[in-house]
C-alpha cells in the first residue's frame, strides 16, 4: 500500500513514485511529464524497466514514453530490459524500440526531400572501399559504387552492398527510390535479385507501423543470450591538420588530385572510438559460447553496434533466471534522497562491464571548388540513407562534423576497430569516360504477388530505359532519378 501522507519523494516525483511501487493502473490515471528525470538520472520508463515492472512500462510505452532516453550511465531502455532477462519485458521494449525509431526516421523524410527540392539536380557515384591492417580481413573486404539520381524530390540510389551486419557483409541487387509530395512522400526499395518491391507510403498524420512490428522469439532470445555491446565515435577532441610532403625544412602543405579536382589533404586526430561489452545477464554456459563459438573474423573485428547472438538465430530454450532489480533492498526514501550516492548502492542488476577506448586517425581530400554543395545537395541524402543502411548512418556521424572549407571528394573513417572505410565521389554527372550506369531492372509484380519474368536494359547515362512495373502502372526514371508514371 502507499501511504497516503505526502512524503517529499511523492511530491517531487509522483510519476516514478507510483512506479516504484508498481501501481500500473493509478498510473494510467495520473501521467504528466513522461521524461522527467528522478534523482539518480532514470525517466519513469528506465525506472520501470530497472525494476522489473512489466505493466507500468507498458502503461508509459502507451503513451509515448521515448525508448530512446539513455540513464546516466549511458544505458538505453532496451539495455537496461535485456539486463532483467525477462523475455517479455525485453519483447514488450523492443517492439516499441523498433516503431518508435521507423516513425521517426520516416517523418523526416518529406523535410529532406524538401531540402534537396531546392539544390540542383545531379548524378553522383560515391565508391565504398573497406580496408584493414590486419591482412586475412582485407582479403575479403568488399568495395561497392553506390549510384545517385537526384532531380527535384525525387531520389534513387542503386546499391549491391546493403551493409555490415552480425559480423557478415549484406549483399544485395538493390534500388532505393525516395519520391517527395507536398507534405508526403513515398519510399520504394526494390529488389532486383527477388523482383519485389517494398513501398511505404509517409504522410504528415503518420504511420501505423506498431501493429506490424513484433519481435519473434528468436529476437528476443538472441538478445538475452548475447552480450550487450556499443562501439560510440568519440570526436569532442577532434582536430583537422593540413598533411605535409617533402623533406625537413621543405616541407609544403599536401595536395592531390583526385578524379580531376584538386583536393587538400587533411589528416583529423584524436579520433576515439568507445566499445562497452555487458554481461551481467548471461548465464556462465552463455558467457563460455560468447568467448569459444566466434569465427576468427568474429574475433578480429569483436564489436558491432547490434546484439550478436552465438546461437546464429536459433531460438533459445533454457534461459538464465530472472535477475534480482533491488539488491541493496532500497526503500523509496533512499532511492529517492538526492543526497544518496547512487555508485555506492543502487536498483538494477549489477552491471558486469569491459570498456575498450581505442584512437584513429582519419583523412579528408577537400575540394574548395567542386560543383558538389556538401550541405544541400549530399548531407539530405546521406541522412535518408542513414534510415536503413548502418555505413551512411558512420558516414553521417562524421560528416556532419564542422569540417575544413571544400567539398570532401575523398574521406577515410574508421568503422569498427581495426576496419576502416575510404568514400570518393566521382564521375559527376556521368561525365568521366568509359564509366556507364550499371545494368538495371524491370521488375513485374501482379497483384497477387506473382512475378513476371524480368527484362534486363543496360541503359547509358543519356537513356531512358530503367523502370519499375507494376499490374496498374510503370513508374519510369531516367538518368537523373526523374520519375513519370504510366497506367497500364
Amino acid at each position: 500500500m502507499i501511504s497516503a501522507k505526502k512524503t517529499p519523494e511523492k511530491s517531487r516525483y509522483p510519476i516514478h513514485y507510483l512506479v516504484w511501487h508498481n501501481k500500473h493502473r493509478q498510473l494510467e490515471k495520473e501521467l504528466t511529464d513522461l521524461e522527467s528525470l528522478d534523482p539518480r538520472g532514470r525517466t519513469p520508463l528506465h525506472l520501470a524497466v530497472t525494476l522489473g515492472h512489466l505493466d507500468c512500462a507498458r502503461v508509459l510505452l502507451q503513451q509515448g514514453a521515448d525508448v530512446s532516453k539513455e540513464n546516466r550511465n549511458g544505458w538505453t531502455v532496451l539495455q537496461e530490459a535485456v539486463s532483467t532477462r525477462d523475455p517479455e519485458l525485453v519483447r514488450l521494449v523492443l517492439r516499441y524500440r523498433d516503431y518508435q525509431r521507423t516513425a521517426k526516421r520516416l517523418a523526416g523524410i518529406p523535410v529532406l526531400l524538401e531540402r534537396l527540392r531546392q539544390a540542383q539536380d545531379f548524378y553522383v557515384e560515391m565508391k565504398w572501399e573497406f580496408t584493414s591492417w590486419v591482412p586475412l580481413v582485407s582479403r575479403i573486404c568488399p568495395s561497392d559504387t553506390y549510384r545517385v539520381w537526384k532531380s527535384g524530390q525525387c531520389l534513387r540510389v542503386d546499391t549491391t552492398l546493403m551493409g555490415f551486419e552480425q559480423m557478415t557483409w549484406q549483399r544485395g541487387n538493390r534500388s532505393f527510390i525516395f519520391k517527395g509530395q507536398d507534405s508526403s512522400a513515398e519510399v520504394m526499395e526494390v529488389d532486383h535479385d527477388r523482383q519485389l518491391v517494398f513501398r511505404e507510403t509517409i504522410t504528415a498524420a503518420g504511420l501505423g507501423l506498431l501493429g506490424a512490428v513484433q519481435p519473434s522469439d528468436e529476437q528476443v532470445a538472441a538478445r538475452l543470450s548475447a552480450p550487450v555491446v556499443t562501439t560510440q565515435l568519440d570526436t569532442r577532441n577532434i582536430a583537422f591538420e593540413r598533411n605535409k610532403t617533402g623533406i625537413l625544412g621543405w616541407r609544403s602543405e599536401k595536395t592531390e588530385t583526385v578524379n580531376g579536382y584538386e583536393a587538400k589533404v587533411y589528416a583529423a586526430s584524436n579520433v576515439e572510438l568507445i566499445t562497452r561489452t555487458r554481461t551481467d545477464h548471461l548465464s556462465d554456459q552463455n558467457k563460455n559460447k560468447t568467448k569459444g563459438g566466434k569465427t576468427p573474423l568474429q574475433n578480429f573485428l569483436g564489436i558491432a553496434e547490434q546484439h550478436m547472438g552465438p546461437n546464429n538465430g536459433a531460438l533459445v530454450t533454457q534461459m538464465s533466471g530472472p535477475a534480482v532489480t533491488n539488491p541493496a533492498a532500497l526503500t523509496a526514501e533512499e532511492y529517492f534522497n538526492p543526497g544518496s550516492s547512487p555508485t555506492q548502492r543502487d536498483i538494477g542488476h549489477p552491471c558486469q562491464l569491459t570498456t575498450k577506448t581505442q584512437r584513429f586517425k582519419a583523412k579528408l581530400w577537400l575540394c574548395e571548388s567542386h560543383p558538389l554543395s556538401l550541405a544541400e545537395q549530399v548531407v539530405p541524402i546521406i541522412d535518408l540513407m542513414a534510415i536503413s543502411n548502418a555505413l551512411f548512418a558512420k558516414l553521417r556521424d562524421f560528416i556532419t562534423l564542422r569540417l575544413p572549407p571544400g567539398f570532401p571528394v575523398k574521406i577515410e573513417i574508421p568503422l569498427y576497430h581495426i576496419l576502416n572505410a575510404r568514400i570518393t565521389f566521382s564521375n559527376l554527372n556521368g561525365c568521366e569516360e568509359g564509366t556507364g550506369v550499371r545494368a538495371d531492372n524491370e521488375v513485374g509484380v501482379e497483384g497477387d504477388g506473382q512475378r513476371d519474368a524480368p527484362r534486363i536494359d543496360t541503359p547509358s547515362p543519356g537513356s531512358d530505359s530503367s523502370s519499375v512495373s507494376s499490374s496498374s502502372s510503370t513508374i519510369y526514371c531516367d538518368n537523373l532519378g526523374k520519375f513519370t508514371i504510366q497506367k497500364s
